[in-house]
């Protein structure tokens, strides 16, 4: 089935990587990219399409659902007057996908400060999608063939996180990442690490309380409701090739706690999925990157592996 994919900030890489994906897929991954073609990379062959035609389309041409913005753009120069273009592309990737003419979303990247020019009210995509789901909490988890990833806090400052860290937090974020581990990944009880929030998860309270106090009477409670979950372990030997092969997530404490890892293993094959919403959203694991759109150059590797990942779990 057809994955929708929303045009993003069309100054930055997102048209060019879009490009480059139907070129390398060319059907094999039918999706529908939703944007203005003025704003694909010169010479891209496009055709307007439904998503029932994606697939048949993308033999040849790359389907296009066109949605016109406010004025075509220079490459690397974002507009803000485009932003609610941008916006309205990710509504409608959405709509589609809730209405089950797509599988899924995947979203190419967004520049915030460009969408907050616009009169855009959210801080990032996923309060937005979080917003198009009725407040539904998200959870994001990044995943590639080696690990999956989740960190309980995301984009704070690390002095706030102790404060930030909570019991309930800890217990919701595992929920949520259990029962996608379950839908989505069909696994049948999923084996979730956990991560301590000090060195040596703490060293039995010599190296800070928050294991003792906040982490282990989450994870006790999330034991009584049947839950596979292990620690807190200590973030250092969590990582190494014979850890991860003990489990199917690692959940994190904090955003560097869960993202170096993932991209050190493999850079260019890390796909965000968005958890917990009534739809499955992937998107690539890179920014805009304004520095090198319109040369060409970029990589349009996450693209694919979000899009195959979208559309595998999508089925």
């Amino acid at each position: 089935m057809t994955v929708a994919v929303s045009c993003g900030e069309p100054a930055g890489i997102g048209p060019e990587v879009a490009a480059k994906a139907w070129a390398a897929l060319r059907g094999a991954v039918p999706f529908l990219w939703i944007g203005d073609p003025r704003h694909l990379p010169p010479g891209t062959p496009w055709a307007e399409a439904e998503p029932e035609e994606a697939r048949e389309v993308a033999a040849t041409a790359l389907p296009v659902l066109r949605l016109d913005l406010a004025h075509p753009t220079d490459p690397g120069v974002p507009d803000g007057a485009n932003a609610p273009g941008v916006v309205a592309a990710i509504e409608r990737a959405v709509a589609l996908t809730r209405e089950g003419r797509t599988a899924a979303v995947c979203t190419a990247p967004i520049s915030k400060a460009a969408l907050a020019r616009g009169g855009f009210g959210f801080p990032g995509h996923t309060e937005f999608l979080s917003h198009l789901a009725g407040g539904a909490r998200a959870v994001m988890m990044l995943a590639c063939d080696a690990l999956r990833v989740v960190p309980v806090t995301i984009h704070e400052a690390l002095a706030d996180v102790p404060r930030l860290l909570t019991a309930p937090l800890i217990e919701e974020t595992a929920a949520i990442a259990d029962a996608a581990l379950r839908r989505h990944w069909g696994l049948a009880r999923p084996r979730l690490a956990v991560a301590g929030l000090n060195p040596h998860a703490g060293e039995e309270g010599r190296m800070g309380r928050e294991e003792i106090e906040v982490i282990a009477p989450a994870l006790d409670r999330l034991r009584a409701r049947g839950l596979d979950v292990r620690g807190p372990l200590p973030a250092d030997t969590l990582f190494h090739e014979a850890a991860r092969a003990s489990y199917d997530a690692a959940l994190c404490m904090y955003h560097d706690q869960a993202l170096i890892p993932i991209k050190a293993l493999d850079f260019a094959r890390g796909v965000n999925v968005t958890l917990g919403l009534p739809f499955l959203r992937t998107s690539p694991d890179h920014g805009t990157a304004f520095g090198i759109a319109g040369r060409g150059v970029a990589d349009p590797t996450s693209m694919i592996e979000a899009l195959r990942l979208a559309h595998r779990l999508g089925a």
